[in-house]
């Protein structure tokens, strides 16, 4: 007897996808993330991309993305942070929205700055990855600046 799979990403019921899966069901519903799957025209699960830790006080989220190494530099996460970022300005009503990458990961690096978000510094113990501290990388996008707040003197890229 095959086991069942789920429809959405060939993953079989019970294995690590298809309760990941459930899991951004749940947060969708429940409004505490807005994480999805990537797949190709073919429904081949590409990987994962997600709106996450999100701050209603200050109107902003953190994006993350993940792409299968066999698919990797096809332009696949550079897509899925093009489309979460006009997820969140349009349909969220979000200002800003950053996106974090251990110091080191080349290739994350490459899809946010191709994607047009902005590079704003790197921060000390920003990221902890099996139990250890490190920098990151902090990238940002913004839906609008202020005439006067000085950051369109920095070149950030503005969302409408």
């Amino acid at each position: 007897m095959e086991p069942r799979r789920d429809r959405r990403n060939g993953a079989s019921a019970g294995s690590g996808a298809a309760c990941w899966f459930a899991q951004c069901d749940q947060a969708r519903a429940s409004g505490t993330a807005h994480e999805f799957g990537i797949f190709d025209h073919d429904g081949q699960f590409l990987g994962g991309c997600g709106l996450n830790q999100f701050s209603a006080e200050n109107r902003m989220c953190n994006l993350g993305y993940w792409v299968r190494q066999s698919r990797q530099r096809l332009g696949v996460a550079t897509a899925a942070v093009i489309a979460l970022s006009a997820l969140g300005f349009e349909r969220l009503g979000l200002a800003r929205i950053e996106i974090v990458v251990a110091e080191g990961n080349d290739a994350s690096v490459a899809v946010a700055e191709k994607a047009g978000a902005v590079h704003e510094g790197i921060a000390r113990n920003r990221l902890q990855i099996h139990g250890k501290m490190h920098a990151a990388h902090v990238f940002d996008f913004v839906a609008s600046l202020d005439a006067g707040d000085g950051a369109a003197a920095h070149g950030q890229r503005v969302v409408p």
